[in-house]
C-alpha cells in the first residue's frame, strides 16, 4: 500500500506541471487611477496613479507630472492639477524603470464643475486552461459598495482530478506570490459566485488557478473592461 501511494504522489506531480516553463516577470504598469474629467475654474483635483512592477507587484515611485496647457491647468509633482483658464489641458505621468520609459496621460477640460471620473463598476473575461486539466468558462466581476462580487456562468468547468486547486486575483498571472487567494476551488461546473472583501475593482489584472500543493500554474484569465 505504501508503494502505491509513492507511486501516485509523483503522477499527482507530474500530471500538474504543463511542458512551458513559465516565467515570473510581466510587463511594469503606470496607470493613473484617480482623474478628472472636468476640473471647475480656481478649483484643484488630486489625480492618483498606481506603478506595477516587473513582477506584479504595487511599488512606490516618483514620476513626473505634466500639463500640455500649464496655462489652462497647473499641475504640481505631486499630482495636484489646478484649473486656471478656460479650454483643455492633456495631464502626463511618466516613469523611467530598467526597462524603459512608462507613460499615462488624460484630457482634462476646464468646465463649470468638477467632474471625477466615475469607477468601473463591472468588468468581465474568460477563464482558459494553460495546462493538460479541463478549466474554462466565462465570468463577471462586480464591485457592490466595499466588496467585489466574482460570479462564473453556467458554461463554467474545471477538473477534479487536482488534488489541491485555488483561485487567486493577481497581476502576475505566472505566480501567486503576492496574489490575493479567494479560496480552494469546491465546484467544478456550473454557476457559482465568490464574495471578496475590501477589493478594488481596478486593482488586479487576472483571475488565476493553481494547484497549490505543487505550487503550478493551471489556468488564467484576464479581467476586461466590459
Amino acid at each position: 500500500m505504501k508503494n502505491l501511494i509513492f507511486l501516485i504522489i509523483p503522477i499527482l506531480f507530474i500530471g500538474c506541471i504543463k511542458d512551458d516553463i513559465l516565467s515570473d516577470t510581466v510587463d511594469p504598469v503606470l496607470r493613473l487611477t484617480q482623474k478628472a474629467e472636468a476640473i471647475a475654474i480656481d478649483e484643484s483635483f488630486q489625480f492618483e496613479f498606481i506603478y506595477l512592477n516587473n513582477v506584479g507587484r504595487e511599488e512606490s515611485v516618483a514620476v513626473t507630472w505634466s500639463s500640455s496647457a500649464p496655462d489652462v491647468i497647473s499641475i504640481s509633482q505631486e499630482g495636484l492639477a489646478t484649473a486656471l483658464s478656460t479650454g483643455n489641458s492633456t495631464i502626463s505621468i511618466e516613469y523611467q524603470d530598467e526597462n524603459g520609459l512608462l507613460t499615462d496621460a488624460f484630457e482634462v477640460v476646464v468646465g463649470d464643475e468638477t467632474v471625477e471620473v466615475e469607477e468601473t463598476q463591472e468588468k468581465s473575461g474568460q477563464i482558459n486552461t494553460t495546462s493538460t486539466y479541463a478549466l474554462s468558462g466565462d465570468f463577471t466581476l462586480t464591485a457592490e459598495e466595499n466588496n467585489l462580487v466574482l460570479v462564473f456562468d453556467e458554461n463554467y468547468n474545471a477538473s477534479t482530478a487536482l488534488p489541491g486547486l485555488y483561485v487567486y486575483l493577481t497581476n502576475n498571472p505566472s505566480t501567486i506570490s503576492g496574489a490575493l487567494e479567494i479560496g480552494k476551488v469546491e465546484t467544478f461546473s456550473g454557476a457559482h459566485s465568490y464574495s471578496i472583501a475590501d477589493v478594488d475593482i481596478n486593482e488586479y489584472s487576472h483571475i488565476l488557478y493553481f494547484c497549490k500543493p505543487f505550487n503550478v500554474k493551471v489556468g488564467d484569465g484576464e479581467i476586461q473592461d466590459n
